[in-house]
């Protein structure tokens, strides 16, 4: 049966791409934008603008050597890490568009200066007549003049990098060298002012802490599903409220404090190499006698809430053969109960244990709930219709999957799959105005991090169907989206706890209180941010929960073996 959206839909016209290009053959990153436009119900590519600026003639090889003798380790190194860290897929491997493209092509000349193209009257007038809604820029230089202003959109084009803190080039690199604890990339509709466009989305990924070649592999990959998700919500929104939202996200002043990054010099190279790989080399000497392991601390309160100050809880040490994290607690007959993830190194594989603590703190020693033949973790507890249900998470078998207690708290059954075929970890529910709302990390792509974003799903029950929100991903930085235990209640609040894995997976966490939350809307505002500060061993702390008097987190520590 044809809905009456279904009908608007079928009415409504596609989005009219165009491709500034400087060759049908680009790197795997673009190439999958067009793929997923071509296949797309939102947008089709009906022009192709080509660039036949002829190339400067190449001087001999021993001359570009000599010219570019202070930057020759630049391209030594970029060499070496082609060898050494390799990715697969490769962002940058070369494909051919021409195989998917059905349109006309327009093939131009622009007028050159030292760093800019400017297109000819006669260019403008014949691409004029195709009536392009958004170009896409993938080829020419620093595009000058009316060109700007064809598409009735604007250019839309990728600054890879944080243009607050990192303008100029290489793209990926300094973040690496420098040691940033993220990389940024940004979506942004081209202007005269080269970094003054609208931003229509931005993320941040954790930098890789030595491969330039990974930390590329990763920020490009999640970067390609930012033009087909901004044409899909343009498509669906309509022109008015989709730059009414941008215009707003653009409201503040964006200022740039850096210096313009260039090509790093044979030394400078050199020093920041050396700093970095003597770093990995002190951890590799350290791993011989310590080992990383998660561990569980706790806090009684005198009275009900949350605690706060954690440098008064006390630790949980499990055996050096294995860890504890992932703690969520549920009190049932005067007890405590805290559901964690179990890990034995040997295995490499987690499962889902309890430990019961009584009201004085004295506990148990965890015991087996729950195992597969996947990994499991973060076991989420909601109470539901009078019944104790546990989604943990089951990413290796592509589902979010719900679980039910049958002889608590030692027996759990399968229930249901929730979302089929997702990637999807640590999801969290919260009822909330007679709706169910699912919190979880999706990975943008299959080749991208798992940590960078927070999708957001509702439905009417718990075992009801599913719908994705509309503003997916509803969170895209490292420093805020992955969730990190129960959304909690505060003075009438809403805040949700999520990890920063900015430094390295689970470094810290953060506080964020719901502003908003509907099936068309969602805000969220950072309140607090949680190091691991208050003792000397630890290294990470990425799990916050609380019931009835007893509040427990996870924390890493560094261990001598």
């Amino acid at each position: 049966m044809t809905t009456e959206k279904d009908k608007l839909k079928m009415n409504k016209q596609k989005l009219k791409i165009g491709l500034l290009l400087d060759d049908y053959h680009a790197a795997a990153w673009f190439y999958e934008i067009v793929r997923q436009i071509v296949e797309s119900e939102y947008a089709e590519i009906q022009l192709v603008v080509m660039n036949q600026a002829p190339s400067e003639p190449r001087p001999p090889f021993y001359k570009r050597i000599w010219r570019n003798r202070g930057m020759i380790g630049h391209v030594l190194y970029r060499k070496f890490e082609d060898k050494v860290y390799r990715t697969s897929p490769n962002v940058f491997e070369q494909k051919d568009l021409s195989e998917m493209l059905d349109c006309e092509t327009i093939k131009v000349i622009p007028k050159r200066t030292k760093f800019s193209d400017r297109f000819e009257s006669e260019d403008i007038e014949a691409i004029k007549k195709h009536d392009i809604d958004i170009f896409l820029r993938m080829g020419f230089r620093i595009l000058r003049g009316e060109i700007l202003n064809l598409a009735r959109y604007g250019i839309w084009s990728y600054h890879h990098g944080d243009n607050a803190v990192n303008r100029g080039g290489p793209a990926g690199l300094w973040e690496v060298l420098e040691g940033w604890d993220e990389t940024g990339v940004i979506l942004q509709i081209l202007s005269e002012d080269l970094d003054g466009g609208l931003i229509l989305e931005k993320s941040y990924s954790c930098t890789d802490s030595l491969s330039i070649n990974r930390n590329l592999h990763n920020y490009y990959w999640k970067a390609a599903t930012f033009i087909p998700r901004q044409l899909k919500t343009l498509y669906e929104m309509g022109e008015t409220a989709y730059f009414e939202k941008i215009k707003t996200e653009n409201a503040a002043p964006y200022f740039y404090y850096n210096s313009l990054y260039r090509t790093p010099k044979n030394t400078q190279l050199l020093r920041k190499l050396m700093s970095l790989y003597a770093k990995k080399i002190k951890g590799k000497i350290g791993n011989i006698f310590y080992f990383n392991q998660w561990q569980l601390l706790f806090k009684l309160n005198k009275k009900s809430g949350i605690s706060t100050s954690f440098f008064r809880f006390k630790r949980i040490l499990p055996p050096k053969d294995r860890f504890w994290a992932d703690p969520f607690i549920i009190y049932k007959n005067e007890k405590y109960y805290i559901f964690l993830e179990e890990l034995l190194y040997k295995t490499n594989k987690g499962h889902i244990a309890v430990i019961e603590m009584d009201e004085k703190g004295k506990y148990t020693e965890p015991q087996t709930v729950l195992e597969r033949d996947y990994h499991l973790s973060y076991p989420f507890l909601i109470e539901d219709t009078d019944e104790l249900y546990m989604i943990p998470e089951t990413m290796q078998n592509n589902n979010i999957e719900l679980y039910k207690c049958v002889d608590f708290p030692l027996k759990w059954e399968f229930e249901q799959t929730l979302i089929a075929d997702i990637a999807a970890v640590d999801a969290t529910v919260l009822k909330k105005d007679d709706t169910y709302w699912l919190f979880a990390n999706v990975k943008a792509h299959p080749a991208a991090s798992m940590h960078d974003e927070l999708c957001l799903f509702y439905a009417d029950s718990l075992t009801g169907e599913w719908t994705a929100h509309p503003q997916n991903p509803i969170v895209s930085d490292v420093k805020t989206a992955r969730p990190a235990g129960k959304i909690f209640k505060h003075k009438d609040k809403f805040y949700r706890p999520a990890q920063n894995c900015s430094k390295h997976y689970g470094y810290g966490m953060q506080i964020c209180e719901i502003k908003t939350l509907t099936k068309e809307q969602y805000e969220e505002t950072n309140v607090q941010s949680i190091y691991p500060n208050w003792a000397k061993d630890f290294l990470s702390t990425h799990t916050l929960n609380a019931d009835g008097k007893l509040t427990v987190i996870d924390a890493l520590i560094r261990r001598r073996k």
